[in-house]
């Protein structure tokens, strides 16, 4: 057991040693083979190593490159292989190393081998691949740089052609070729980019040969490219050119087409012989001048075009620059020509109208000559009214002086500017001026007869007056009062210059006698007549010389008087110092010595200071008897008493003055400042008296003698600082009483200061009191002469005829003017010195204004007087001129009334010619209406000033008067319109004409155009096409003015309305009929362009399939790879140029206009012959050239005419049931349109036809005029007019911007309410400030009686807010106005139902016939780059 325990256990020992050697063997098996396994695959490594390293000859073509690439993309499979052999051996290689951690380091050591032989192969494959790589972007790099060169040589091939195109289709044809051209070199932008970088990259950094020739070749390239695109520019550049001269040269041709029209017109020129004939020629010219005007744009477009050419350094810049030079010379020179022409026409108008001028003033002269040699003044009742009559008859003449003035004026200008017209001009002047001169001299000889026969009362009475006014002055003359004192000389003086003015008035009254014996030589008592001249003269001379004495005598007394007033004064002041000086009182102490001598030495200083006083009286005196003075000797004595006083006085001072010397002392400042002390007091006692004078010259005297004292009060301020001087001294030595000597010092200093203050108040007193007496003075003399001016201002004669009171009035006037002048100017004066004294206070300010209010009731009574008087005899001459106007202003109503013609005229110049004359009657009546005017004032002013039997005969001859003018006034207004109607129609018929003629030549034109041949034919026809609508465009005002007119007259109910409406159907028509041959002619031109567009670019598209059918057509596809990608390349280049093809091909394709047309023409006859019951709606096209003006009038003559059948119908109706039914109610057939009208008239939709609805009497209502503009359509015009406006609000919450009053003319149609600036623009459909029609639906309409600014003012208030004010003329028209608001603002709440039904129906959509759509564009016309 043992044993086999043994056994079993050695072998069980033996079987794991077996197991372990086995395992041992098989770890060494795995070892190996793992070793052998790396062995072999480091050998397969580097066999593929050694294979890649045989593959160092990379090929010289791209072919071998190729084969070798095939070659390594083999091994990379290989290399596949080894990768994944790699990995496997990776994980035998990390399961033996964990196995046997003691081979672990050679395993791992094998592995990194095999590892290290894999690195190498792959970087040497890698090297490899990327040397193959880009020997292979080598190689193909030089191969499409061959390609690329030979193509880029082949185009520069084809650009490289000289052909030039001899036509605008050829020119147009080669750009698009050239075109394509481009766009193929576009297409090989990217590919000389890509080339181009990539030869950069392969030469860089290279040195070898092949490199560096290359790099040449790419030098080369990039210089064929930029040559290729130069060529291309230039030959791009040569095309355009070509284009452009092409382009020029048709335009060009069309410029001649102009110019030539221009010369055609302007060699048919003719002078014109008449002013009618001048402004039919000025028109037409001035129509040539603005058809110039819209041609000189497309001339001076094409100029610019060539001038840019020849800018643009184009080849034929020569025959481009010359032609332009031709075809501006020719514009400037056609336009030198018309403006020539237009200037000649225009001086020939001049002409015609000065001579036409000319003959109106020669016929009135004419005229007035036949009225100025009457004679029948002989026969006139009075001289006076032959003189007034006459006068009249002056003042017509005078007033058309002024035309033969402005006609010389005129003439002599014309003359200067226009000196061909000097000898026909200055010779009709010169025969005006014989005619007028003629007139002019038979008139005044009339009227100097007239005013001889009325001269010699008008002498007398001028004499009589002059006599009685020279008695007056003799009177005064002789009077011997001189004055007995200065006062009464003072106011004798005033009256002599008073009484020397009237002498200066009357001087020239005496001259005009020796104007009034020249006129009365006549006259058989000349002799007497000249004899009262001459005595009235003599009189009158003798006056000065009295005058002249009495002046100097009272000059001489006034000095005289003067002179004794100041010598007694200036004794009385001698008189008065004299005690002083010789006061025997030299004082008994040293205070009284010292006040002596202060006293002394002040009447000396006074003294000195009234010597020149005392010196110019006596040099006055002296010299008045020098003069030789009446009073000389009592003169010459006075002065010689005066010096013996003043000497007296003198001595007296002088020998005081020694005397108190002698006993002078040495005094003390208290008896200094006692003596000032009791001088000043003294002066204070003075100054504080209330002695004011009893007169004006004892005032005078205190005044002087204040002065006096005054001035002695001034000279005693030197004492005062002399004392002032001592006190200080006496301060300054430290004497003992200082304090007190300063304290008298202040004192002394107030004392005088208070007797100054004193003695200006006393010197005021005095000059109140002087000017007291001047006032009382100056009033007392103003109010005697108001008194004796009184006496004549309160006679109550009137005058018994209008001569004699006119003679009165005249003379009062003259009184009157002399009292205003110098009563006002003297109570003026008086007044202002009283004034400045009350406003000064003075004292007596009570006295000064009663003095005052008397004066000025004085004058006030004198003037109210005056002007009692002036308003009597105003009144009287009034009424007696009155009376006599009124019959001489009806005697000239009569004479014009009867020179008034009724002759209408012919044709426009017989029209014209009888407006002028018109005119000139007009003006000649002027006169005769500030007449009448003055007239009805006058009698206005009569009947109010007059009552009873005197107003009713003042009113009746007013009316006889206002009658007679208010017939001649409606004879010449009736004359007027009817002669205006007549020039309008004759005006309308002329444009009418013209525009006749003229479309007549345009409708030749558009039919008679040639057919065009190509493209460029077609466009020239469609510019000379659109020239035309240029033309028709320019004529749109012509129509506009004719159709306005027409318009116009028909309004006002012209007398040819029916005429004119014919001629304005007529002529819209005729428009209408040259506007849809000029669209239809426009039509097919664009129409013909499309398909030479087409012909154009189908030849194109053709030529280049036809060049690329054989590359298409074409079974080569290649023998070698190299020619299969040259192919490939060619044939990308070619789908390039085709799919730059495809928009051509695609523009192709697309449907011209007429093939469009065609094919809705047969879809449309389809659709009716599926649905033969439906409506097809009409295709949209393109707006005609309608003009809104002729189109509105035509829509509206259709209506009108609707509107007047039906109004027929209705009429036969109700004449048909009346006369076959009265009794019974009859079912009438009615008409189709009639059927509608009904039936849109039950459900509210229109109003009746023209307001005439079926009354029970059958009787038909006025239709109502009919409305105008937008705001209108479909509606009568219920009310308009014009009114004031005023927009006060726009909403309920906002006020109106603009609230001032405007004048607007109101249009009312329905419920609508427009506005407009006047009729003129209702009739042309422009509202007022652009603004819309309101509508009156629920508004509110009231007569504003809170708006107190204006009258006749009422307001509307709308629906939405808006709030206006309307002011009317009077209040019937403002009730009119709002009873009419009103009836529409209710009514119209009842039709709002059936309006909001009418308004649920579909409207049909209206073109506005203003606009005009844009023609597009062929579809087969290519953009031009």
């Amino acid at each position: 057991m043992a044993k086999q325990n043994n056994l079993n256990q050695r072998w069980n020992t033996l079987q794991a040693l077996v197991n372990q050697k086995k395992d041992a063997l098989h770890g060494a098996l795995g070892i190996q083979t793992f070793h052998i396994e790396c062995s072999e695959t480091v050998s397969w490594i580097r066999e593929k190593t050694r294979l890649l390293q045989s593959t160092e000859e990379l090929g010289s073509d791209l072919a071998g490159v190729m084969v070798l690439q095939r070659k390594l993309r083999g091994m990379e499979n290989d290399l596949a292989a080894i990768q994944a052999k790699l990995d496997e051996l990776q994980k035998e290689a990390d399961q033996l190393a964990e196995e046997h951690p003691e081979e672990a380091e050679a395993i791992r050591q094998r592995f990194a081998q095999i590892n290290e032989c894999w690195r190498e192969l792959k970087i040497i494959l890698q090297e490899r691949d990327a040397a193959m790589a880009e020997a292979r972007e080598l190689q193909q790099f030089l191969r499409d740089l061959d390609d690329f060169q030979s193509w880029l040589s082949k185009t520069q091939t084809a650009i490289a052609s000289e052909d030039i195109p001899e036509s605008l289709s050829e020119a147009e044809k080669l750009l698009n070729q050239h075109a394509a051209i481009k766009e193929e070199i576009d297409g090989y932008d990217q590919d000389y980019a890509r080339m181009r970088d990539m030869g950069q990259r392969v030469t860089e950094g290279q040195t070898d040969a092949q490199y560096m020739f290359l790099r040449q070749r790419l030098q080369a390239l990039d210089d064929g490219w930029e040559e290729l695109h130069k060529m291309w520019e230039n030959r791009q550049s040569l095309l355009s050119q070509s284009l452009n001269y092409q382009m020029f040269l048709r335009d060009a041709r069309q410029a001649d087409m102009l110019l030539n029209k221009q010369d055609n017109f302007l060699a048919k020129h003719e002078k014109p012989v008449n002013l009618e004939a001048a402004e039919e020629a000025i028109k037409r010219q001035e129509n040539l001048l603005q058809t110039m005007d819209a041609n000189d744009d497309k001339i001076n477009a094409v100029i610019n075009f060539g001038h840019r050419l020849c800018d643009e350094n184009h080849y034929e810049a020569d025959k481009i620059y010359k032609k332009c030079e031709n075809l501006d010379e020719r514009r400037k020179k056609n336009r030198q020509n018309a403006d020539e022409q237009l200037a000649k026409l225009r001086d020939d108008l001049l002409l015609q109208g000065f001579l036409q001028e000319s003959d109106e003033i020669g016929l009135w002269i004419s005229e007035k000559m036949l009225i100025a040699q009457d004679e029948t003044y002989d026969e006139a009742r009075s001289i006076h009214s032959k003189w007034q009559k006459h006068q009249a008859f002056e003042a017509e003449l005078q007033a058309n002086k002024e035309r033969l003035d402005k006609l010389n004026e005129h003439g002599h200008v014309l003359s200067s500017e226009k000196p061909e017209f000097a000898e026909q001009v200055e010779g009709r002047l010169g025969d005006l001026s014989a005619q007028w001169d003629q007139l002019d001299d038979r008139t005044q000889s009339k009227a100097k007869k007239l005013f001889e026969a009325n001269r010699a009362a008008l002498f007398t009475q001028g004499c009589d007056d002059l006599d009685n006014w020279i008695n007056d002055l003799e009177v005064q003359i002789t009077h011997e009062d001189h004055g007995k004192d200065l006062t009464t000389v003072n106011n004798l003086l005033k009256k002599q210059q008073m009484l020397e003015t009237q002498v200066i008035v009357k001087k020239e009254q005496v001259n005009e006698l020796e104007a009034s014996v020249t006129g009365l030589q006549d006259e058989g008592d000349l002799d007497k007549v000249k004899k009262k001249k001459y005595d009235i003269e003599d009189r009158f001379h003798r006056l000065a010389e009295p005058l002249a004495q009495r002046k100097a005598l009272l000059e001489a007394n006034q000095k005289t008087q003067k002179f004794n007033r100041d010598i007694e004064d200036e004794k009385l002041w001698i008189q008065e110092k004299m005690p002083q000086a010789t006061s025997l009182n030299h004082g008994n102490s040293l205070l009284a010595v010292q006040m002596l001598i202060k006293k002394n030495n002040s009447l000396k200083a006074e003294v000195d200071g009234h010597e020149p006083r005392i010196s110019e009286v006596s040099e006055r005196g002296t010299e008045m008897v020098e003069a030789g003075h009446p009073n000389s000797e009592d003169i010459d004595r006075q002065i010689s008493e005066l010096q013996d006083m003043w000497k007296r006085l003198l001595y007296a001072v002088d020998a005081r003055k020694f005397r108190l010397a002698d006993s002078q002392k040495a005094q003390q400042y208290y008896f200094d400042a006692n003596e000032a002390e009791a001088w000043m007091s003294e002066q204070e006692l003075y100054m504080m008296g209330d002695e004011r004078g009893r007169d004006e010259p004892s005032a005078q005297t205190m005044l002087k003698k204040h002065e006096i004292l005054e001035n002695a009060v001034e000279d005693y301020a030197d004492t005062i600082n002399e004392l002032s001087q001592e006190a200080k001294k006496l301060m300054d030595e430290a004497h003992p009483q200082s304090e007190q000597i300063a304290v008298r010092q202040s004192q002394i200093d107030k004392l005088y200061a208070g007797l100054k203050d004193l003695a200006e108040e006393r010197r005021a007193r005095l000059d109140e009191t002087l000017k007291l007496y001047q006032l009382n003075r100056e009033v007392d003399d103003l109010e005697q002469w108001i008194a004796e001016r009184e006496v004549v201002a309160g006679s109550h004669e009137l005058g018994q005829d209008y001569e004699h009171v006119t003679m009165l009035q005249d003379r009062f006037q003259e009184f009157a003017r002399d009292t205003q002048s110098i009563g006002q100017e003297r109570v003026a004066t008086v007044n202002e010195i009283a004034d400045q004294l009350i406003d000064a206070g003075h004292t007596d300010a009570a006295i000064i204004a009663e003095w005052k209010d008397g004066l000025n009731e004085a004058w006030a009574d004198l003037l109210e007087l005056i002007d009692t008087r002036t308003q009597m005899l105003a009144a009287s001459y009034e009424l007696h001129k009155f009376y006599y106007d009124a019959r001489e202003i009806l005697g000239r109503i009569n004479e014009k009334q009867q020179a008034m013609s009724e002759e209408l005229g012919k044709d426009a110049n017989t029209v014209k010619n009888l407006q002028r004359k018109h005119s000139g009657f007009e003006h000649d009546i002027l006169a005769l209406g500030a007449q009448v005017q003055q007239l009805q004032d006058d009698a206005s002013r009569l009947r109010s000033a007059y009552a009873g039997e005197k107003a009713r005969d003042i009113q009746g001859k007013e009316a006889e008067v206002v009658n007679a003018w208010r017939n001649l006034q409606a004879m010449v207004d009736g004359r007027k319109v009817k002669l205006s109607d007549t020039a309008d129609y004759y005006r309308f018929l002329n444009l009418v004409r013209d525009l006749i003629l003229w479309m007549d030549d345009v409708t030749i034109q558009i039919n008679t155009q040639e057919r065009a041949r190509d493209v460029s034919g077609v466009e020239l026809l469609m510019n000379q096409h659109q020239n035309i609508k240029a033309e028709i465009d320019a004529r749109d005002d012509s129509f506009t003015e004719c159709f306005t007119l027409g318009k116009e007259m028909l309004s006002r109910s012209h007398y040819a309305s029916r005429e004119i409406r014919e001629k304005l159907v007529g002529l819209g028509n005729r428009r209408g009929s040259m506007i849809n041959d000029w669209e239809h002619r426009w039509e097919f031109l664009q129409l013909i362009l499309e398909v030479y567009q087409f012909a154009r670019d189908a030849h194109v598209a053709e030529a280049w399939l036809l060049s690329q059918e054989p590359y298409l057509r074409s079974d080569d596809y290649g023998d070698t790879l190299d020619e299969v990608e040259l192919y490939i390349k060619k044939h990308e280049a070619f789908e390039k140029s085709f799919h730059a093809q495809e928009e051509r091909f695609g523009a192709l394709e697309r449907l011209t206009t007429y093939e469009l047309k065609e094919m809705r023409k047969r879809q449309e006859e389809e659709y009716r012959r599926m649905h033969p019951d439906a409506d097809i709606p009409p295709a949209k096209e393109s707006p005609p050239m309608k003009h809104r003006v002729i189109e509105d009038f035509l829509r509206e003559e259709k209506e009108m005419e609707e509107k007047d059948r039906l109004r027929r119908e209705m009429i036969e109706i109700e004449e048909a049931r009346r006369r076959d039914f009265p009794q019974e109610k009859i079912q009438v057939e009615k008409t189709p349109s009639h059927e509608a009208r009904e039936e849109k008239r039950e459900s509210g939709g229109e109003p009746v036809v023209n307001g005439d609805e079926e009354t029970p009497s059958g009787a038909r209502t006025t239709p109502p005029k009919r409305g105008e503009g937008e705001a209108g359509l479909g509606e009568e015009v219920e009310n308009e007019g014009p009114l004031g406006r005023k927009h006060e609000w726009e909403t309920h919450d906002k006020k109106a911007s603009n609230r001032s009053w405007h004048h607007v003319y109101v249009v009312q149609q329905g419920v609508n309410l427009a506005f407009y600036k006047d009729k003129k623009h209702k009739l042309q459909e422009i509202y007022f400030h652009g603004e819309e029609p309101v509508k009156l639906a629920n508004a509110e309409v009231t007569i504003a009686d809170d708006y107190t600014k204006k009258k006749h003012v009422f307001r509307l208030k709308l629906e939405s807010g808006g709030e206006f004010l309307f002011q009317a003329k009077d209040d019937d028209e403002m009730n009119s106005w709002v009873e009419g608001l009103k009836t529409v603002a209710e009514g119209s709440e009842e039709g709002a139902s059936a309006a909001a039904r009418a308004a649920t129906f579909p409207t049909e959509s209206v073109t506005s016939p203003g606009k005009k759509e844009k023609k597009k564009g062929g579809f087969f016309t290519l953009r031009k780059k």
